[in-house]
């Protein structure tokens, strides 16, 4: 067998992207029985339970490069073999398997839906509720947030995951094919494990730098398209892009700060954590109609990132041919 590093022609994964759109967009999730995600988890949580204790720094430190490093190469290993398999069998069932596995990596219409959510418990006066469904969005403490507050962590949310759902994914997938992608999101799962402070402050922290990294050119892109999802509006253009540049050093993170500051400005909004940052000052806060707003940005992103994923994979066919 021919086995290759991208085992589809690029035409052939550019046709299981646009399918695996639609089944995101179509069906529901699958199981968590069988859904890749939730099996990395579980790996993620094995490693971590026969590993040091959290709460010593060089062992933990260690350890936690190992996870890194074994979790996202592990299913990557995984997936390439799965792709080199389909692809000996046929076009068609690679195009198949392929669409149908990229799928579980990227959420489109999951991270709109759970938006709505939000945007549906404002408009019914519910802040109760809005706080409960701000839960699925955020790991912020949503209890003592205001409306003005759940909106703004919603929208920031939205644009943050323009990036981690589905830029990011799409565009590993066009730069390292399937495995590429299951990398990613990989690693962006255990950035949502144990990539943050407190217990994780050791362990995670390889997982928290890796997932910075992979994210400097997604978050980038992320942030250029929602620029240029207001091209025909110029002076929400300028603002979007004078707010991504401003915003990019005020989160603690390397590349929220793109995005947020991208969608603050897209939107004439402020979007605020407080304690941590304020971005858009001068604009007023945010209600539940920018929240439908927001989501609406984050289509039409999807809609350009598909294109330039696209163009991606056809770059790197006339390269690598």
């Amino acid at each position: 067998m021919d086995w290759q590093l991208w085992p589809g022609e690029w035409h052939l994964d550019a046709t299981a992207l646009l399918f695996a759109v639609v089944l995101d967009l179509a069906i529901r999730e699958l199981p968590n029985s069988v859904h890749p995600v939730v099996w990395m988890g579980r790996l993620t949580e094995w490693l971590e339970d026969i590993g040091p204790s959290t709460g010593s720094k060089w062992p933990a430190l260690l350890w936690g490069m190992v996870i890194a490093a074994v979790v996202p190469s592990t299913v990557a290993m995984l997936v390439w073999t799965l792709a080199n398999v389909l692809r000996e069998l046929s076009s068609i069932l690679y195009v198949a398997g392929c669409a149908l596995m990229l799928s579980t990596t990227f959420a489109v219409r999951g991270l709109a839906i759970a938006a709505e959510d939000v945007q549906e418990a404002m408009e019914s006066k519910s802040i109760g509720e809005a706080r409960h469904e701000l839960r699925n969005l955020v790991s912020r403490d949503t209890r003592v947030l205001s409306l003005h507050l759940v909106a703004a962590a919603a929208i920031e949310s939205v644009a943050e995951n323009t990036t981690d759902s589905f830029v990011g994914p799409w565009l590993a997938f066009a730069l390292l094919g399937l495995p590429g992608a299951f990398s990613y999101r990989a690693i962006n799962t255990l950035d949502s494990m144990i990539g943050y402070r407190g217990k994780y402050e050791y362990l995670g922290k390889a997982s928290a730098l890796l997932d910075d990294f992979v994210n400097l050119l997604p978050a980038r892109l992320s942030a250029a398209l929602i620029i240029s999802t207001s091209a025909l509006n110029r002076m929400s253009a300028v603002r979007a892009l004078v707010w991504a540049w401003r915003g990019r050093r005020l989160t603690a993170s390397p590349n929220a700060g793109w995005t947020i500051g991208a969608m603050s400005g897209r939107l004439g909004i402020a979007l605020e954590k407080p304690g941590h940052y304020r971005i858009g000052n001068g604009m007023p806060d945010p209600t539940a109609s920018h929240i439908d707003a927001a989501i609406r940005v984050a289509y039409a992103v999807g809609a350009l990132g598909i294109l330039v994923t696209i163009g991606a994979l056809a770059l790197r066919g006339i390269l690598w041919n």
